[in-house]
């Protein structure tokens, strides 16, 4: 898709929706007046504080403060980066985006959906193949391993039987050439000429991206032969590392519990899922890679790490850990005994035990130390140089001073070493470091409550476009005193001069902060008033704000001059007197 979207587009797009009908998709409304309300999807209450106007196509939470229109709906439920939702809207309302005119692209998204269409035929075979009579002993397998017949059919399982061209030839039969099946990854050429299927006598488990569609294959032999698993290669539309198995049954159970449970592999993850465990992934046994972290940072910011026991397991979890933290993740983690998993844990333990090591799951800190007190021995120099070392590697990843102090403090009591010491090896690793960022975070001022006159205007103004230019002769952006109105204001003003629409579904599109597309809504909700009352309420706004206006000047007016009579710059010092003066005749 082009990195920016033309605003007729937008506006083509939101014209066709209709944004009840979407959300009413997700949860239930009812009717209020003019508007539908609800439970807000985004925070937890029992006083339905949601509404939608079908008559704006915003919706805003007086709860929450959560306000947009359709794809910041949709963005916000979904997890949805902006360009990802205007092409899932574009797609339901059938507006063609500009990468259908670009034939590079055209071709790139024609061979995606070709792949998932034979995703989807080789998914159908390979069930049927677990359902044929034939494959007793593959059920079979698959209930001794715990698995419902229930799961069977829910998790789409399959099974690849021993032939070489089995699915070849399926797949011939539905018209699928040779060269698409390659593309896809389901063959492979053979050195004597040729093809056969990739997958042969192992179980088959379809994996699903975020949107629900079949992008890929993982496969697992029945026996104790090796390799274990092996997984579709790379392919247009599947790159092991950018997914996460199983995210796209348990997004909504990992949002509303505000937690995500990691695991590692195909299994792991569908015997706690079966069990009730239902806020949980699989990273397809591999360490957690950054595009995989950013898709749970959609969903949540705690997560809770449960690799196998053994060294593979504990090395993945580390790699994970530095990255996870760099990305502002809350991590704990379950520690495994070795040799065993998720599933063998359920299985023989009961889901109640996996549930409670989860809630009881310990710190980054406590894991990461106990396993390098099992390599490195704690009472010799060296082993607590190492520990030190590869501790302070990742407590160096907090940016928050406070969180560094404590681990650092706590690393020193637990392995007996003066704090001093730590912090002087912790300094060595943050040469030159600002915590301007931090500093600035802790001291930001809460923003002031904004001035009803500005907010009663802003409202006069999207409800007539007419208002716009009358509004604008008596007042320019820079009299609003709250920088979000003031910022709405000059978007407003700028898209009458080029003869643009300003609905408020379409002026939100051109504001990249939350509180500004929030300001916007939260004044179509406030109360309508009559044409006369409208009348005198604009003149008392107008009258409010130059007033407002006039006393933040003079009070800026009146700090400059005591600044100037400090530094003695009498030149200085009479012109703002001067100004002074005259400000307060046009007060008076």
């Amino acid at each position: 898709m082009a990195p920016r979207i033309p605003e007729n587009l937008l506006e083509d797009i939101l014209g066709r929706l209709d944004i009840v009908e979407l959300i009413s998709g997700y949860i239930p409304l009812k009717k209020a007046g003019g508007n539908f309300k609800a439970n807000c999807p985004f925070h937890q209450e029992k006083t339905a504080s949601f509404m939608v106007s079908p008559e704006r196509q915003i919706y805003h939470c007086f709860g929450c403060g959560e306000s947009g229109n359709a794809f910041k709906f949709l963005m916000r439920h979904e997890r949805m980066e902006f360009p990802e939702a205007v092409e899932a809207l574009a797609k339901k309302t059938g507006v063609i985006l500009p990468e259908h005119d670009n034939p590079e692209a055209q071709r790139a998204a024609s061979l995606s959906n070709q792949i998932y269409k034979i995703n989807e035929l080789a998914a159908t075979f390979y069930q049927s193949n677990l359902q044929a009579g034939a494959a007793q002993g593959s059920r079979d397998y698959l209930l001794n391993r715990g698995i419902k017949p229930e799961t069977i059919k829910e998790f789409n399982l399959g099974l690849a039987t021993s032939g070489w061209d089995s699915l070849i030839n399926f797949l011939r039969s539905k018209g699928v050439p040779l060269s698409f099946m390659e593309k896809a990854g389901l063959i492979l050429p053979k050195d004597a000429g040729g093809y056969c299927d990739r997958f042969r006598n192992r179980i088959i488990f379809a994996v699903f991206d975020i949107r629900g569609r079949i992008i890929g294959f993982g496969a697992r032999v029945m026996d104790n032969s090796l390799p274990k698993y092996i997984n579709s290669p790379e392919t247009p539309v599947y790159v092991k590392g950018k997914n996460l198995f199983g995210l796209n049954l348990s997004k909504d159970f990992i949002r509303d519990s505000d937690c995500a449970v990691i695991v590692e592999g195909y299994l792991d993850f569908m015997i706690p899922y079966q069990e009730g465990i239902k806020n949980v992934v699989a990273s397809q046994g591999t360490a957690l890679t950054l595009e995989q972290i950013k898709l749970i940072k959609r969903y949540t910011h705690n997560v809770v790490m449960i690799f196998d026991g053994d060294t593979a397991g504990q090395i993945a979890t580390l790699r994970s850990l530095d990255i996870l933290i760099d990305e502002g993740i809350n991590v704990k983690i379950v520690p495994l005994p070795k040799g065993m998993d998720p599933d063998e844990l359920v299985r023989q333990q009961g889901p109640a035990s996996l549930k409670s090591k989860i809630e009881h799951a310990g710190s980054f800190f406590d894991y990461k130390l106990e396993l390098l007190k099992s390599r490195y021995d704690i009472n010799d120099a060296h082993g607590k140089s190492k520990i030190v070392s590869e501790m302070l590697s990742t407590i160096n990843k907090f940016d928050n001073a406070i969180l560094r102090g404590e681990y650092t403090k706590r690393l020193s009591e637990e392995i007996n070493l003066p704090e001093h010491y730590i912090l002087e090896e912790l300094n060595k690793l943050r040469p030159g470091v600002s915590f301007q960022k931090t500093d600035q975070a802790g001291l930001q001022k809460k923003q002031s409550e904004i001035n009803p006159a500005e907010k009663l205007l802003i409202k006069f103004m999207l409800e007539e476009k007419d208002l716009i230019a009358k509004i604008m002769q008596e007042l320019s952006p820079s009299d609003f005193q709250d920088i979000r109105t003031a910022k709405i204001v000059s978007v407003m003003q700028e898209l009458v001069l080029q003869g643009k629409n300003i609905q408020p579904s379409l002026l939100m599109n051109y504001f990249s902060e939350d509180d500004a597309s929030q300001l916007v809504c939260e004044t179509m909700f406030m109360p309508d008033l009559s044409e006369q009352e409208k009348e005198k309420a604009v003149s008392d706004c107008i009258t409010r704000i130059k007033v407002n206006r006039l006393k933040s000047r003079r009070e800026h007016l009146h700090l400059e001059i005591k600044n100037a009579q400090l530094s003695g710059d009498e030149q200085k010092l009479n012109s703002l007197v001067r100004e002074f003066h005259n400000l307060i005749k046009k007060g008076d």
